[in-house]
């Protein structure tokens, strides 16, 4: 507590931590700058404000109505909540989990707080909802305990993961963009995919997929490609931004992100890695059969299309060819892997005496193809090819 940016005794007789960084700090996973959630006994929202005053940052009001505030503050979040109930315990019992009921007060020597058993909890790896109520009251804490038990590589107790398959149809309670939110950081976590497949054995993503039969996907099965990932030997950038997509479209295609409201440029990057890889996975001999049937002008839009996101569909692929291919990739000049036309069209209209016009752009899509299987080389290779094309394509 000595490093936080407000001290302790900033806050109020009777404010206690809770919920994330108590239960971490107890696992040995806390962060240098851990999220800070505190239960204070009067108005959360005119406290945020007094402490923005005395030690600066930003005030956030999260919810007027039950008097929760979030301070920003040197790189910390602060999110100050008004007790409910008589006291701190009858608080604690209204919590989603039980190892996120516990408290610790700010007081001097006090004590842990543990009314509902989540030390037990902790120490048995398993994730316990309080009440049956509780997940009720709001539905997002269904999916919010399979991503909690997927980071902390817990299981779902088996009576409240029977809370949640009865209850399931409750998450169309729930803003699309929150339940958005919990599957991204879902996608995210360690072990996601596992994570997912639980969310949707649990039936928590049935009133978003698209109705009809849904892909057969083959190999890897669920949880190698983090596997494959790590034999890829993938950079931390490159990870963080394959394998969510890779996970997400195993179970939401295009049409089912954009009912949860995700942003365009997500449904375009689920749908165009879904369409390759149903395409390249369809063939009963595999990715390699596959590949073999694409034609030299749909191996290039391919690879105009997945460009960005190109580790995302090799997690799929055999580990030598996916090897092979990311060695490709990660060299900025492949003229296939990062096709760009070899000439532009300004210097085509200066030397050839070209306007622009459709005919232009079939010119250059015809040089990118030429030089991206290695037919052109270098400027005056385009622009010989450039001409030889224009005489035998009519206007």
């Amino acid at each position: 507590m000595e490093s936080w940016p407000c001290p302790p005794h900033s806050f109020p007789s009777g404010t206690a931590l809770v919920g994330g960084a108590v239960r971490d700090g107890l696992l040995g996973r806390l962060g240098p700058r851990p999220d800070l959630d505190l239960v204070v006994p009067g108005d959360a929202i005119a406290l945020c404000n007094s402490l923005s005053r005395r030690h600066g940052g930003s005030v956030v009001v999260l919810d007027g109505e039950r008097s929760m505030a979030r301070l920003v503050l040197r790189g910390w979040s602060l999110d100050l909540a008004r007790q409910v109930g008589d006291d701190l315990e009858s608080d604690l019992w209204r919590r989603d989990f039980r190892l996120n009921a516990l408290a610790l007060p700010l007081a001097p020597g006090a004590e842990l707080l543990d009314p509902t058993g989540g030390l037990e909890d902790l120490l048995g790896g398993e994730l316990v909802a309080v009440r049956e109520a509780n997940l009720l009251e709001d539905p997002l804490r269904m999916l919010r305990g399979v991503r909690l038990a997927t980071e902390l590589g817990f299981r779902l107790e088996p009576r409240t993961r029977g809370w949640i398959e009865r209850h399931h149809g409750r998450i169309t309670q729930v803003a699309p963009e929150r339940v958005l939110q919990e599957l991204e950081k879902l996608a995210q976590a360690a072990g996601g995919e596992v994570g997912l497949q639980e969310a949707l054995s649990c039936g928590l993503l049935d009133p978003w997929r698209s109705i009809g039969p849904q892909p057969v996907w083959p190999q890897p099965a669920w949880g190698a490609a983090e596997q494959r990932g790590s034999e890829l030997d993938l950079t931390p950038a490159e990870a963080a931004r394959a394998l969510p997509l890779a996970r997400l479209v195993r179970v939401l295609d295009a049409p089912a992100l954009e009912r949860l409201r995700s942003s365009r440029q997500l449904q375009q990057r689920c749908r165009l890695l879904r369409r390759w890889l149903l395409q390249l996975l369809s063939s009963s001999d595999g990715v390699v059969a596959g590949l073999r049937d694409l034609g030299e002008a749909e191996r290039l839009i391919l690879h105009q299309q997945l460009e960005a996101d190109l580790p995302a569909l090799l997690l799929f692929f055999p580990t030598n060819l996916a090897a092979e291919w990311l060695k490709r990739w990660r060299n900025p000049q492949d003229p296939l892997f990062h096709p760009r036309p070899p000439i532009d069209g300004r210097c085509l209209q200066q030397q050839l005496g070209l306007s622009p016009s459709r005919r232009l752009g079939e010119l250059l899509a015809h040089l990118t193809l030429e030089a991206a299987f290695g037919r052109i080389q270098g400027r005056q290779d385009a622009l010989i090819q450039a001409s030889l094309w224009l005489k035998r394509t009519p206007a």
